[in-house]
């Protein structure tokens, strides 16, 4: 299997994101709507409810609006985020899939440090570029002989075992 090409693609706020926070959005306000259509009266709990839908509301779009934009790097060994606060490039420890619609892609994007990036891909962004992020997303990671421990400990395994077998023959 060939690897996967080096590729640096453009993320940024999405557009399939705010459709999906929208629509949920609404949806508590169409609950909303028909509670209080069907309740006796006013009261507290309907407040309650409408504070709820309006901060749900807002909470979303400031996260859609602070959502992280970008480049993805993959040089064929290693992932990293370029950004306007990670200047230099951030490598990251693990790059996965959270879900998969074809032309958009909810990336995991994992640090040194166990920070997560949750990073929106879309094809409209680039799509020229498009299946060579693909391929890269999906391909395994090229690990190289010098990336190993030194000590990985399996001489010790296999003495051990070689011991406690020679103990058990000479008893």
């Amino acid at each position: 299997m060939h690897n996967a090409p080096s590729v640096v693609y453009p993320l940024g706020r999405s557009r399939f994101q705010a459709g999906v926070l929208l629509g949920l959005w609404l949806s508590g306000v169409v609950v909303l709507i028909l509670w209080w259509r069907s309740a006796p009266g006013w009261d507290w709990r309907l407040g309650l409810g409408l504070a709820a839908v309006v901060a749900a509301g807002a909470a979303a779009a400031w996260g859609w609006k602070n959502s992280p934009v970008g480049q993805l790097r993959w040089d064929g060994q290693v992932w990293s985020w370029e950004s306007q606060g990670y200047q230099a490039g951030t490598a990251a420890r693990e790059l996965t899939v959270a879900l998969d619609f074809q032309r958009i892609l909810l990336l995991r994007l994992e640090n040194h440090d166990h920070a997560t990036l949750w990073l929106w891909a879309d094809r409209r962004a680039m799509p020229e570029r498009w299946l060579d992020l693909r391929r890269a997303v999906y391909s395994r990671r090229k690990v190289w002989p010098d990336a190993t421990p030194f000590d990985i400990s399996l001489p010790a395994a296999v003495d051990t075992a070689a011991a406690s077998s020679s103990s058990r023959l000479s008893s």
